[in-house]
């Protein structure tokens, strides 16, 4: 996979953005990084989205900048000129993938149909955008195709995903991101109001990992580790499970046997992705540890990373 569309993949998440002033382009991709989703898709939809991308493309280069609502190859052309690194159809546009594909230049076109889809296979795409997604059937519909397509291609669900939705797309196998604009609505870019856009665009990245509590790993002090178990178990009136190197009360306590990592102990979390999870914490200076990471299927299962907090060592768990 082309490395603009695996990093896309990581962060999980693509503003679609539109511009009605090159002004606002700055202040607007300063904020998409300083909220941490360095990333924009800024559409063709207005006349200011060839300079906008230029001016982004310039003075930020760091961000990975797509164009969006790209319909002809002449604006290919335009988009890949003024510094878009990869190009984005609202529809399956053989004229316009055979040109991108010819210019070495990343696309996701557009499908709603099986036939759209092995249409796109053909030409060897993997990567497609599922639009309008909340119209033609949301996540029943991704659902429905991951029978007959498996990992053979995977998605970019756009067009009524929101806050109260992304979760549930990004926990769809074969959703490889998902685009949207609640997070840079148009009215507080119109507004001047590049804070708010840079709060908006963090909570979308917690919202998008799914982060809860799966447990506390607590090691042994040197008393009767299994003791304390089974007494917790009863007061909390959660059932007790021994299994081989611990105990759980209930799913929330898990009373180690023998000590494990942590000087106390581990805190599991569970996430909807611990590929994107990783992806995040990099941004904090944080890594997985190598020879924790455990794979199933081609995805990360569990890792430990590689800071503790007050004590305890952290894991992260895919949300099964």
């Amino acid at each position: 996979m082309d490395d603009v569309l695996k990093k896309l993949g990581d962060i999980g998440l693509i503003p679609v953005i539109k511009l009605d002033s090159p002004d606002h382009a700055l202040p607007l991709g300063r904020a998409l990084l300083a909220g941490s989703l360095p990333v924009a898709e800024v559409t063709f939809r207005t006349d200011a989205a060839k300079e906008s991308i230029r001016i982004l493309s310039k003075e930020l280069p760091e961000l990975i900048l797509g164009a969006g609502t790209v319909l002809t190859p002449g604006q290919v052309d335009t988009a890949v000129a003024a510094g878009a690194r990869y190009i984005v159809s609202p529809g399956f546009n053989p004229k316009v993938v055979e040109y991108c594909q010819k210019k070495g230049v990343p696309v996701t076109p557009g499908i709603t149909t099986p036939t759209q889809i092995e249409a796109a296979m053909e030409y060897g795409l993997k990567v497609l955008k599922f639009f309008p997604a909340e119209n033609i059937g949301g996540v029943s519909m991704l659902k429905a195709f991951a029978g007959p397509y498996g990992d053979k291609v995977s998605f970019v669900p756009t067009g009524g995903v929101s806050e109260k939705n992304v979760a549930d797309y990004l926990s769809q196998p074969n959703v490889h991101a998902v685009g949207g604009s609640w997070m840079v609505p148009a009215k507080l870019i119109e507004a001047g109001d590049f804070e708010g856009i840079e709060r908006l665009c963090r909570q979308a990245r917690i919202l998008s990992l799914g982060f809860s509590l799966l447990h506390l790993g607590i090691n042994p002090d040197g008393g009767d580790a299994m003791g304390d178990a089974k007494f917790l178990s009863s007061l909390l009136g959660m059932p007790f499970k021994e299994g081989a190197n611990s105990a759980y009360a209930g799913k929330s306590f898990e009373i180690m046997k023998t000590a494990g990592r942590g000087a106390h102990g581990h805190i599991g979390i569970e996430t909807i992705s611990v590929e994107r999870a990783l992806e995040w914490f990099a941004g904090f200076g944080i890594k997985p540890v190598d020879d924790t990471v455990r794979t199933k299927g081609g995805r990360i299962q569990m890792a430990y990373v590689d800071r503790a907090f007050m004590g305890f060592a952290l894991h992260l768990n895919r949300k099964q």
